[in-house]
């Protein structure tokens, strides 16, 4: 328990001095370009959205991707003058938005080193996902909706990462989710593109409950859900317990929990993984940006800003950081047994987002938001990459139909082999000479090795040493399968069977569901002959891939001194907050045994080297491994089950009890008794009435005697 006076201690180091207004020269100028920064997204979305169809495709394309493009050069700006420039954190009102009583929200932006970090992240593979798509898209006939709901989606992102309280947050939280099931969906009379967007969209309601759950946990400890005023709260509330059902909670535990079912959810972490690789049913420019730098990092992006609540939640931490070596482990599983060459990419996205989350778990959040950064240039320059491919092999994704490309298509394949260099993190040793994720990955291996007296960080170090083994493997297999061995694609598989499952060469005659056309929509999508000779991509895909490629190079080896190394506390300042008994990262910047910065490197080296074995020199061996459909195979090729097991479980149990709700408690009981019911009784009454009215007078007269008759018994008996 801590004193009052370390309390107050770290309550003052926890409160933002500069969080109310904008230091120096730079307040109004700077104030008008965040504001233009975030805003800029939208106004495309909605010129374009309400107009586009009369705006035509280029006029379209170049209002969403111009003003992605100042939102770019704007967020650099910002990110520059507060790194370099000596700029101050600081908060733009823009908006009242909600004030009863005690409760408080204003939709305002946010500028410390976290938002300006997630704005260049976002802005930056955004605007190259808009130009991309110019190529990528260019036969499709519903671009200006296609362009609209892209920019809907960045300033929905851009709305959560610089959001100054919850309510914006979850607004912004929500608002991705719908801009993602519209983009994922985009094809939507496609049957399995409406599916996975509906899937995505209730997967992640079930994280988002758990994320509004946290919010209410928290303004019910602190009476505020604005950041500025809960951060400094926290400390003092150590030790608040929550009893429900007899049962004690710590209530810090409880709130960071909850909080992070909704990270889950929209991070796609074990249990709540499986709306991922669906999603890559959306156009190839959308899983680029939905894996690389919005949606997905969401999660963990939150994680990190709520550190003040997660250092004090040891509990909640914990499960953060077994949660995501777990999830790096079993999406790297799974990967390395897809065919899908969007699919693979997707499944690593699920591991690499699995190593950011247990690096913030054992208290390496300045690690977690490095590989956040560096990751979103070559996970979207992979994701592009493979695109171009796709665009290249007339609209082939399976990768046992390609081979031999890299002659064909020599820019996508120096790229993509970039991209790969970077995601397995190939680098030496003791020296700064290696590409982004051998900066990022190393430090957060090395920061769970530094939390190793823990079980979970033990059990991440471990985790993260394996995901990284495999890690190589399925990277380099790609490239092996897609850019080298025989030219499948030359063998012309006819149509007919261009949807027949094969595994490694064995056809089952099944359909495959992890094969499908990305360009389904077009006519020229259907029944392609594989005999035409791939060819790159036209210019416009190709300058984005190449400009990221520059990230994939660089963005470790010029940023890791900010963002873990000698300048980390000054760049982070107020943005991350650390406990005092927290040392990881110093403890990972002084580890003495030299086999744990060895050892990435020699797993990765042995991933390379057995997929060049397995996919080069012995192409025929994993087809025979294959074939034999033995219980490990069957069980990561179906990924774990966990599509089979929700179904048996999960969908038909709410099923059922939506049948029952409707068909037993609406229909026949509700319904009967209710508005049926006396819609039937009005009906048969008036039926029955009719029948009296027969136009005969002595009928009427005997009614008219039964009447008075029984007027005057009913007189006599009053008086009596």
């Amino acid at each position: 328990m801590l004193t009052a006076h370390a309390a107050a201690e770290i309550s003052h180091s926890l409160a933002p001095a500069a969080h109310d207004a904008v230091v120096g020269p730079l307040s109004g100028g700077m104030a008008t370009i965040v504001t233009l920064c975030v805003f800029a997204p939208i106004v495309g979305a909605m010129i374009v959205g309400a107009f586009g169809r009369f705006l035509g495709n280029i006029v379209s394309q170049t209002i969403t991707t111009g003003l992605l493009f100042l939102a770019c050069a704007l967020g650099w700006y910002t990110f520059i003058q507060h790194t370099w420039g000596g700029m101050a954190d600081f908060t733009v009102n823009v908006l009242p938005f909600i004030n009863i009583d005690t409760f408080h929200s204003a939709w305002s932006i946010r500028v410390d080193a976290l938002s300006a970090t997630m704005l260049i992240v976002v802005t930056s593979v955004s605007s190259l996902v808009h130009l991309y798509s110019w190529g990528y898209m260019s036969e499709d006939p519903s671009r200006p909706r296609f362009f609209a709901y892209l920019s809907l989606f960045t300033f929905a992102m851009l709305m959560l990462v610089t959001a100054a309280d919850f309510m914006q947050l979850f607004f912004g939280w929500e608002g991705v989710g719908l801009a993602s099931y519209l983009l994922i969906g985009f094809w939507y009379h496609k049957d399995s593109a409406s599916s996975a967007a509906i899937k995505a969209f209730v997967v992640n309601r079930i994280g988002d409950f758990g994320f509004a759950l946290g919010i209410m946990t928290v303004y019910w400890q602190f009476g505020t859900i604005n950041f500025h005023e809960f951060f400094p709260l926290i400390a003092s509330h150590q030790g608040q317990t929550w009893e429900f059902l007899g049962q004690t909670f710590s209530a810090l535990d409880l709130a960071a929990f909850l909080l992070f079912i909704g990270a889950m959810g929209k991070s796609a972490q074990f249990f709540l993984h499986t709306w991922l690789p669906d999603a890559m049913e959306g156009p190839t420019p959308v899983s680029a940006l939905i894996h690389a730098a919005t949606m997905v990092t969401a999660g963990v992006y939150m994680v990190c800003l709520l550190s003040p609540l997660f250092e004090y939640a040891p509990v909640a931490k914990m499960i953060v950081a077994y949660i995501g070596a777990i999830t790096a482990i079993f999406a790297a599983s799974i990967g390395f047994t897809q065919n899908d060459i969007k699919r693979v990419i997707a499944y690593s996205t699920c591991s690499q987002l699995g190593y950011m989350f247990f690096a913030a778990g054992v208290g390496a959040y300045q690690a977690a938001m490095f590989h956040l950064f560096t990751h979103a240039f070559f996970k979207a320059l992979l994701f592009l990459g493979a695109g171009s491919v796709i665009h290249g092999m007339h609209h082939e994704q399976d990768m046992r139909k390609m081979g031999g490309l890299w002659k064909y298509l020599p820019i996508t394949y120096g790229v993509m082999t970039i991209g790969t260099i970077a995601i397995t993190g190939l680098g030496i040793p003791f020296t700064e000479i290696g590409f982004a994720g051998f900066f990022s990955k190393d430090a957060i291996i090395e920061s769970a090795w530094a939390g190793h007296n823990t079980p979970q960080g033990m059990f991440a170090f471990i985790m993260g040493i394996s995901a990284a083994l495999l890690t190589s493997f399925y990277s380099w297999r790609l490239i092996a399968m897609t850019f080298h061995g025989k030219k499948q694609w030359e063998h012309g598989h006819g149509h007919d069977d261009h949807h027949a499952e094969v595994i490694d060469g064995h056809s089952t005659g099944e359909p495959d569901a992890h094969a499908h056309d990305d360009h389904a929509h077009d006519d020229h999508g259907h029944g392609h002959d594989h005999d035409h000779k791939p060819h790159e991509s036209p210019w416009v895909m190709l300058v984005p891939i190449i400009l990221l490629s520059f990230g994939a190079i660089f963005a470790g080896f010029i940023f890791a001194p900010y963002f873990i190394g000698e300048h980390a506390h000054a760049f982070w300042g107020h943005a991350i907050f650390t406990a005092p008994s927290n040392e990881i990262m110093h403890e990972a910047h002084h580890i003495k045994e030299v086999w744990v910065k060895l050892l990435p490197l020699t797993v990765t080296l042995i991933g390379m080297v057995m997929a060049w074995y397995f996919y080069i020199l012995k192409p025929n061996l994993p087809k025979k491994m294959a074939a034999n459909n033995g219980p490990v195979y069957t069980f990561l090729y179906n990924k774990w089950f966990f599509d089979e097991i929700y179904q048996a479980t999960f969908v038909r149990l709410t099923r059922f009890l939506g049948d029952v709700f409707w068909k037993v408690l609406d229909i026949k009981i509700i319904d009967n008794l209710g508005p049926n019911g006396a819609a039937w009784a009005a009906l048969k009454s008036a039926k029955n009435l009719v029948k009296t009215q027969t136009g005969y007078v002595y009928h009427y007269a005997f009614a008219m005697f039964l009447g008075v008759v029984g007027l005057l018994t009913y007189v006599f008996w009053l008086v009596h």
